[in-house]
């Protein structure tokens, strides 16, 4: 649908001699073919604004104190599995390092890495999120950030502190859920030994 004053350029235009070259793109054609450019601050910025799609917010949360270690477990989690991971009996197949992050990288980064272990089969991870001597130091508001979000991920069935070898408070042991293949593997296994 054309206004009037498109109708008026396009007239005057015609009478001058001005043809349209056909060869010429219009501004929509090009648009449609140009691949956009993704922009990561952008990215995290939509992420804040439309809220974590795993739940995990920034909102307040009360600080932990720096000496106090972490713990946690899903019901279900038999006490001695629990026993061994909060000992460190259990040989973490990767870490993630969030000491130079911020609160939404650290988000991000933590949804990711356990989706991504989780897909790799990995069952124990380790967190490192530093330490520091105030309640409202670096390493305490990420220890104190990981306690809330850690239980709301479906993949995570219990966290506990580090090990001093391991970092001590300044790390998680995480233990995640079996994937349904490695669940078939494990029941294909002890079914051989009957």
């Amino acid at each position: 649908m054309r206004s009037d004053n498109d109708t008026d350029f396009s007239t005057l235009m015609q009478a001058e001699g001005v043809r349209r070259n056909p060869q010429a793109k219009t501004v929509n054609e090009n648009a449609s073919r140009r691949p956009l450019k993704a922009d990561p601050g952008k990215s995290i910025r939509r992420r804040l604004a439309q809220g974590s799609p795993e739940g995990l917010t920034l909102n307040p949360v009360e600080w932990l104190h720096p000496a106090d270690p972490v713990s946690w477990k899903r019901d279900g989690v038999q006490e001695g599995v629990f026993r061994n991971l909060r000992l460190g009996r259990y040989s973490t197949d990767a870490c993630l390092n969030l000491q130079h992050c911020t609160l939404a990288q650290a988000r991000d980064e933590v949804a990711s890495f356990v989706r991504q272990s989780c897909d790799l089969n990995i069952r124990t991870v380790l967190i490192q999120h530093g330490r520091s001597n105030r309640a409202d130091g670096v390493g305490n508001q990420l220890k104190s950030y990981l306690n809330e979000w850690l239980p709301l991920l479906d993949q995570v069935l219990a966290f506990h502190s580090a090990q001093p070898q391991h970092g001590g408070t300044g790390a998680i042991y995480v233990m995640l859920r079996k994937s349904d293949q490695a669940r078939q593997d494990n029941w294909e296994k002890h079914q051989k030994r009957r």
